[in-house]
């Protein structure tokens, strides 16, 4: 992993867990020396933070933390949740079988991963099954949008993953994804990505309560 998306990660729990409250700003030259790195990293993991949102950068002041409120996450993942399932519908429909056969491949990635308890490898093969399936919608316009959204709840989606039994439960999510587009069944396959993304954001509210409760401890 580059040391640049390792300083993002890093950052995202730190403002997870209240080490930064919003609007505090962010010092590159600081943040550099914290993380032994040169200033160039650090600019590229702020970039990063902030096309998730959890940054704002102000020209001529500097980079803010910036932590959405819960109706706002609430409202995106809503959203999320609805995108996911057009692509679902559309692409059960539409999917190739060589996709689908790929599809199972990315499945079987996240299972290896999960046995290993590794969160972070898992949400990238996670989201490896997931622009499969926005790509197999075949709608331009309907993948760019999924896929924008995405990347900024990208932090939010990745940390719900280490509550206790979640990569197991997605696993299960996922495996009845992929029967319902082998089948070809619309409803189905749009109803169960909208329940599997929903079910991400009640995930990470619970783990936020937890995250913070168990900082205030230390």
């Amino acid at each position: 992993m580059r040391r640049a998306d390792t300083i993002a990660e890093e950052l995202e729990e730190m403002i997870f867990t209240g080490s930064y409250d919003n609007g505090d700003r962010l010092d590159e030259i600081r943040l550099a020396e914290r993380f032994g790195v040169s200033r160039t990293p650090v600019r590229e993991a702020l970039q990063k933070l902030s096309v998730s949102g959890l940054v704002e950068q102000i020209p001529h002041r500097g980079v803010f933390v910036r932590q959405p409120g819960p109706v706002e996450l609430l409202e995106m993942f809503e959203v999320m949740a609805e995108l996911e399932g057009a692509c679902g519908r559309l692409a059960a429909s539409r999917i190739e079988s060589d996709a689908l056969d790929r599809l199972a491949v990315a499945n079987e990635t996240c299972a290896t991963v999960a046995k290993v308890g590794d969160a972070d490898a898992y949400y990238r093969a996670n989201e490896g099954f997931h622009h499969l399936i926005y790509m197999q919608s075949g709608n331009g316009f309907l993948e760019a949008e999924t896929r924008r959204l995405c990347r900024r709840l990208q932090p939010f989606r990745r940390l719900q993953l280490r509550l206790r039994g979640r990569m197991e439960q997605s696993l299960s999510e996922h495996d009845g994804i992929l029967e319902a587009l082998r089948d070809g069944d619309s409803e189905r396959s749009g109803s169960l990505l909208r329940e599997h993304v929903a079910v991400q954001g009640e995930k990470f509210h619970h783990l936020m309560i937890g995250l913070r409760a168990e900082h205030k401890l230390v």
